[in-house]
């Protein structure tokens, strides 16, 4: 007992239907675009105001873009680390693009009440001594094939 002769076209073309289906997503793959991760880097932090109970810095990072076309930007949540210690938390509040194998820099203004990190790094303040840190975080991307990209970046800056 066999497959009666109408069913058979309908199988075929559902077979072909998933060959076809199956090709397409390969080719999708294969032409998703290379994607290098973007590099981060603290240029400065400057001290804006200060107290006791409270510190108010203006941080300014750089996006590098290794890629061969424009990273929208969305936004930007970090920690930072200074001297190996938590300094405090941030997020950008508007978005940007940075060009195809290009940076961009942006600022961002951070609250902390960290004051015993700070006196950790103020002997550094008078030496004119770099000061080390970890920015570590999530880059919010507007692209289709990447919504976040994680990091994890190692430096120093001298503070101002």
């Amino acid at each position: 007992m066999g497959v009666p002769e109408r069913r058979r076209p309908v199988r075929a073309l559902a077979l072909l239907a998933l060959l076809a289906l199956l090709a397409a997503l390969s080719g999708c793959a294969a032409l998703a675009p290379h994607f290098e991760r973007p590099r981060l880097a603290v240029v400065s932090v400057e001290v804006r105001d200060f107290s006791l109970a409270e510190q108010h810095l203006r941080v300014r990072l750089r996006v590098q873009n290794p890629n061969d076309r424009a990273l929208p930007v969305r936004g930007i949540d970090y920690t930072l680390r200074l001297e190996g210690d938590d300094f405090g938390h941030g997020a950008s509040v508007s978005a940007f693009s940075v060009p195809p194998r290009g940076e961009a820099d942006f600022e961002v203004l951070m609250t902390t009440n960290l004051a015993a990190s700070l006196w950790k790094v103020l002997p550094r303040l008078k030496d004119g001594a770099p000061v080390s840190y970890q920015l570590a975080g999530t880059v919010t991307t507007d692209l289709i094939f990447l919504r976040s990209v994680p990091f994890d970046e190692h430096g120093s800056f001298q503070l101002h």
